[in-house]
């Protein structure tokens, strides 16, 4: 056999192997002869078939299936040994005239090439890394929050807007028929609002599900429809009242207080407002770390420039799918995931050359931290390390949850290193102000 590499260009080559009758002869004889042994065909005994009928009826399928293993583990081996970095997967270039009555054999693969390209971490322009406060109206909220869920119901007739209101949403044509309990300060509109506060239990009001709710997803929770059937409907729902019910705000002591946190760990509202805060923030730290995260995503696919194998990969996509693509299609596909692809480049290089791979023993101790954060959720403090072993090994024999949480240590470790390395200048907003300047909302 003989394998080599003609370059095209810095992107694109093509391995030609050549087969010959020594790399496959043996391993062809041994199968035809195998089954020799145990063919049965009308008119000979068992085992007694002539070679020359078993070569004739078969001969040539075993040989392509013999040719197409070597050439895969062949092309495997080459690539590996070559430390050839490929994109896709090489493509065959198609004959249409194999010539299996030949002793040797020619065949070429197209391959698409990683390109060479340097990493500048270090922006003229820092990126902004984000610390999200709770200011003091979020914590006054989130206080009123907490008095009502753990506040008094007391039962009424009729409804004034702090009430909390039970009923059954209908409409018979669209086969809703859902009990609901909400608030008034759901309701969009003062119309909306006065026909409920106009209202008694047992009364039937008639309304418009467009422009119902002030959030529009409320129609899904309320009126229990899918999301698709929820985006713009229009039509008229009656509403029965059941019951209505004030509820009377819970006190701020320190009954409420364990009831909330466990037993003495909060003694007051001065303590109530900063283990709320706490809390509130130790969350908004996740998703200023995802901010940052896209950040430098957009800033390292932005600022660096290499070129990529283009039409190989349009060619290679054609194929890579459940579905083949046509040539339009195929191109469409690339246009849409090149972005996601240079970024699968750039991290791999960050990863390999600041030794940020995730191993097992890293996997174990991540996973271990996260089911002892789990347990604390529980109650469960103080497992044994037996415990937490037992649960390990059980979580990490599924394949699909190893993936999960590789990926999630991955960008854990990228971020803490992008924190190390990456130009960025702190900004510290509450969070109102923060989801404003983002999101635009």
């Amino acid at each position: 056999m003989n394998i080599t590499r003609e370059s095209i260009d810095k992107l694109n080559a093509v391995v030609k192997i050549e087969i010959t009758k020594a790399d496959y002869s043996e391993k062809v004889e041994k199968i035809l002869t195998d089954y020799r042994k145990s063919a049965n065909i009308p008119g000979f005994r068992k085992g007694q078939v002539p070679m020359g009928l078993v070569k004739k009826q078969h001969g040539k399928a075993i040989l392509a299936d013999e040719v197409n293993k070597i050439l895969q583990d062949s092309l495997g081996k080459y690539l590996t040994d070559e430390k050839l970095d490929v994109l896709g997967s090489p493509l065959p270039k198609f004959k249409d005239d194999i010539d299996w009555d030949a002793e040797d054999f020619s065949f070429e693969f197209e391959i698409g090439l990683s390109p060479e390209f340097d990493i500048k971490l270090k922006a003229k322009k820092a990126i902004t890394k984000y610390t999200i406060t709770a200011d003091k109206k979020m914590i006054d909220d989130q206080i009123v929050n907490i008095q009502k869920q753990y506040g008094k119901l007391t039962p009424k007739t009729v409804i004034d807007k702090e009430d909390e209101v039970t009923g059954v949403f209908f409409n018979d044509s669209e086969g809703i028929e859902a009990t609901a309990t909400l608030t008034l300060d759901k309701l969009k509109g003062k119309e909306n609002l006065s026909n409920f506060t106009a209202a008694k239990v047992d009364d039937v009001l008639t309304l418009k599900t467009k422009g119902l709710f002030e959030d529009s997803h409320d129609l899904m929770t309320y009126l229990k429809v899918d999301h698709d059937t929820a985006q713009g409907l229009d039509i008229e729902v009656t509403f029965k009242i059941s019951e209505v019910n004030t509820r009377e705000k819970a006190e701020l002591d320190q009954e409420l207080f364990d009831k909330l946190f466990g037993v003495g760990t909060v003694k007051s509202v001065t303590e109530l407002r900063a283990k709320i805060t706490e809390d509130a923030e130790k969350q908004f730290i996740q998703q200023a770390d995802q901010k940052f995260l896209n950040d430098v995503t957009e800033y390292l696919v932005k600022n660096t420039k290499f070129d990529l194998p283009t039409q190989f990969l349009q060619k290679w996509i054609q194929t890579a799918g459940e579905e083949k693509l046509n040539a339009v299609q195929a191109k469409e596909e690339y246009e849409k995931s090149e972005k996601s692809m240079r970024y699968q480049l750039i991290e791999s290089k960050l990863i390999v050359e600041n030794n940020l791979q995730v191993n097992f023993d890293d996997l174990k101790a991540y996973t271990s931290e996260m089911i002892k954060t789990q347990m604390a959720q529980f109650g469960q403090m103080n497992p044994t390390e037996k415990e937490i072993e037992d649960i390990v090994a059980r979580v990490l024999s599924n394949q699909d949850e190893v993936k999960r949480i590789s990926e999630q240590l991955t960008s854990q470790k990228l971020l803490d290193f992008y924190k190390e390395s990456v130009s960025y200048k702190d900004k510290k907003l509450a969070y109102e102000s923060f989801v404003k300047e983002v999101y635009g909302k």
